[in-house]
């Protein structure tokens, strides 16, 4: 039997989506429960308050989040007056997304109990370990995406 035989618990991949699946849907059941949001539409509302407007498909660049999915929670929020599509000057083929005002009310409403909820997951660590991860953490995106390209090319 070899070495370094696979044994799934200490696979860092998995690691890495167990633990990322655990605090996704602890949040997930808080934004449905308190405002009706799935993950991926609270991700939109994010990602387009800190944006003037932004194609979907940034919004897929930005998130990892595939088109459909993109796509899918972009209707829905279109549908709740959420957000608008506004026509794009720099690309007439596509449109940005913006939050109304009552998608900018919400965000406002989501926002701070989305950092309560960080806190409560990561409150009991050591800042400076904290900025350690997340540090190592945009370190393992670098390399995921190099990798990544490498295989495209």
């Amino acid at each position: 039997m070899p070495d370094a035989a696979l044994k799934l618990d200490d696979f860092l991949p998995f690691r890495l989506s167990f633990t990322s699946n655990l605090v996704s849907d602890r949040i997930a059941r808080a934004y449905q429960a308190l405002f009706g949001l799935t993950i991926p539409e609270w991700r939109l509302v994010a990602v387009i308050a800190e944006s003037d407007g932004i194609t979907q498909q940034a919004i897929g660049a930005n998130t990892r989040m595939d088109k459909v999915t993109v796509s899918r929670a972009a209707i829905a929020l279109v549908e709740r007056g959420l957000i608008e599509r506004v026509p794009n000057a720099g690309d007439r083929r596509s449109h940005l997304l913006r939050l109304t005002a009552s998608g900018r009310a919400l965000y406002e409403q989501v926002a701070p109990k989305a950092l309560e909820l960080e806190q409560r997951i990561f409150g009991g660590f050591d800042a400076a370990r904290v900025e350690g991860f997340v540090a190592m953490l945009r370190e393992i995106d670098a390399v995921a995406m190099a990798v990544e390209a490498e295989n495209a090319g």
